[in-house]
């Protein structure tokens, strides 16, 4: 996952197919500084448009960065600076939403158990 490679955290993807006629997945990570919130919305925006040939339809937030929107019509991504993503608590709000598995922290276990055999 293009979020994942750029160390985003806690990385959720939200199933709102049965929920809303707005999108059919949020996609919603954090970031810890600007550098890291900017590196991982061009490598979002970069990955979508290399692999599906899908570019954005909007980017919302890349001023302040606390909370970047990145709009691809079916799947939204939210990339948050952790205070801003405690506080607006999407998923809480989309709570009855079921969460996609993507199989990260299967991944981050193996990088670990790998780290460690070095």
């Amino acid at each position: 996952m293009a979020a994942d490679s750029k160390k985003a955290q806690d990385i959720v993807v939200l199933d709102l197919t049965a929920k809303t006629d707005v999108c059919d997945y949020f996609v919603i990570c954090s970031a810890t500084s600007n550098p890291q919130t900017d590196a991982i919305v061009d490598e979002v925006r970069e990955k979508v448009r290399t692999n599906c040939g899908v570019t954005a339809i909007s980017t919302e937030g890349r001023e302040g960065r606390n909370w970047v929107l990145i709009d691809f019509g079916s799947v939204v991504v939210h990339v948050f600076k952790p205070e801003t993503r405690d506080f607006y608590r999407l998923e809480k709000l989309w709570g009855d939403a079921p969460e996609v598995d993507m199989g990260l922290d299967d991944a981050d276990a193996n990088a670990e158990t790998n780290e460690k055999s070095l």
